[in-house]
This record gives structure tokens, C-alpha cells and sequence, in this order.
């Protein structure tokens, strides 16, 4: 994005937030968890309703 000056505190840099792998692994489990949930249900709903296997488990 806009590259900002590094602040400084007590003559100290502080460095800019960044994303860590705890806020990484929580986006996936907020984010991708559901959307993986929601999609399994459509499919799964395709497939009682209609008998259009689409999900992944056709394949076995």
C-alpha cells in the first residue's frame, strides 16, 4: 500500500504491524472454514434434490 515513515518512540524504530501466522490461521478459520461448509451443504443439496452428484466425493 502507501509506504509510511517508521514512528519512533524513546529514539527507538517501530517497525509497521504486519500480519502474523495466528491472523492467517484465523482468516481460514473464519473465513474458509464456513465457505468450505456452505459449499459441501449446496452440494450436498444438488445432489438429494436433483441427482447431479457435483462434490468432490463423486469421484470415489
Amino acid at each position: 500500500m502507501f509506504a509510511k515513515k517508521a514512528e519512533s518512540v524513546m529514539g527507538h524504530r517501530i517497525p509497521e504491524p504486519r500480519p502474523t501466522l495466528m491472523a492467517v490461521a484465523l482468516i481460514v478459520l473464519y473465513v474458509g472454514l464456513p465457505l468450505l461448509i456452505i459449499t459441501g451443504l449446496l452440494d450436498l443439496a444438488m445432489q438429494v434434490f436433483f441427482g447431479i452428484c457435483t462434490g468432490l466425493w463423486c469421484l470415489a
